[in-house]
């Protein structure tokens, strides 16, 4: 089986803007392609993560891209987990490339969220709940998050400062970020007082709607020998699906999330104690306390200290520094592109190129992204220096 590699990344900045969707494309993979050889002579394949067509009213992503990448006539799809989206993207770029199906793969994710206000964002992202009983009650995302938040913060001794304490890590995290779609730290004070939009969760605790793209090249390694660029190996990939209704699951166990970073430690032969640097899916704080846990970070209970510096956390952390970006909560999270931002963190940190925000010495990266409510669907990578 062939070895699959990222072989070049770009990204759009992050934020609310005029562009549409193609155009925020459009600069993800100029910066990908800066000083390489145009697309067409390089991608043979295309996957699109998006998480709605409700936002631009817009189907056929994969072929909008791939035509608005002059990479017509290749195989060009789009898939969707909801917030997961991005990573399915990815994951299926890697499988092709290790199967030996194509050289190289552009694995995209984009989306316009802005474009159908608060009302439709809301909408789109409440499609992801069951619909039979939970979206005719009129669920919506922060609602179910608060139920999440409520639990975790009743089962352990955690309290609400702690998690306006992540909040405000990812923000001064994300002051180093230039994509970031917030360049300014605030304090746990801002964070306590911020307008409620579903208790505990207040506006600071939740990710901002926000619009953007990335892409991300998977080769093989004859094929970035070629390109002549720096590569990241994608040493294991794990995927879950947990249940979509929110009634039937435990609402302090992302089950989904140990299962698939567990299936991508498996596979890259790599352990939680091993990881360096780590993106995951804290679309709001409570879900940066519950991911440490369940990927093996934290012990129990102790999910909230990745706030701290590794010296600092209680006995069972590993030294992992999480959110180096800024995380969902201060980068921003244009929903089906996500997963793929969070492997332009790992790529950049990975090769030393995270400016400063830049962990010394890093080597391997875990990547998780969710779909639905917390782990309904959870695509993991682990990421490691080509050796």
């Amino acid at each position: 089986m062939e070895t699959a590699h990222i072989a070049t990344v770009g990204a759009s900045p992050v934020g609310r803007t005029d562009l549409p969707g193609r155009d925020l494309f459009s600069r993800a993979l100029a910066e990908a392609f800066e000083g390489l050889p145009d697309p067409a002579a390089v991608v043979d394949a295309v996957y699109v993560g998006a998480q709605s067509e409700r936002y631009e009213n817009q189907i056929m992503q994969g072929t909008l891209l791939a035509e608005w990448a002059g990479l017509n006539n290749r195989p060009a799809e789009r898939v969707e987990a909801c917030a997961a989206a991005g990573a399915l993207a990815l994951k299926n770029a890697v499988r092709d490339v290790r199967a030996g199906v194509h050289d190289a793969v552009l694995a995209c994710g984009v989306e316009k969220m802005t474009a159908g206000g608060t009302e439709g964002a809301t909408n789109a992202l409440a499609a992801a709940f069951e619909r039979a009983l939970e979206q005719r009650s009129g669920v919506t995302a922060p609602s179910q998050y608060a139920l999440l938040a409520r639990r975790y913060l009743h089962e352990t001794e955690a309290t609400e400062t702690d998690l306006a304490r992540i909040a405000v890590k990812n923000h001064r995290n994300a002051t180093a970020n230039p994509r970031a779609m917030f360049d300014h730290e605030v304090d746990v004070e801002t964070v306590l007082g911020s307008d409620p939009v579903a208790p505990p969760l207040k506006l600071y605790d939740c990710a901002p709607v926000s619009d953007g793209a990335a892409a991300v090249l998977i080769t093989t390694p004859a094929a970035v020998s070629d390109l002549g660029t720096e590569s990241v190996e994608v040493a294991g990939v794990g995927t879950a699906a947990n249940t979509l209704a929110v009634a039937e699951r435990d609402l302090t166990s992302v089950e989904g999330a140990d299962v698939a970073a567990g299936r991508a430690y498996e596979e890259a032969g790599v352990g939680p104690a091993d990881v360096d640097v780590a993106e995951v899916h804290d679309a709001f704080t409570v879900c940066e306390a519950l991911l440490a846990e369940a990927v093996g970070f934290a012990p129990e209970g102790a999910g909230v200290e990745t706030v701290h510096e590794p010296a600092e956390r209680s006995a069972g952390w590993t030294d992992v520094r999480v959110n180096t970006s800024g995380g969902l909560k201060a980068r921003g999270h244009p929903i089906g592109a996500t997963g793929l931002f969070q492997a332009v963190e790992g790529y950049e940190q990975l090769t030393g190129r995270a400016g400063d925000r830049q962990v010394p010495g890093a080597d391997t990266a875990l990547l998780v992204n969710e779909g639905g409510l917390a782990d309904a669907h959870t695509a993991a990578h682990l990421l490691r220096r080509a050796r």
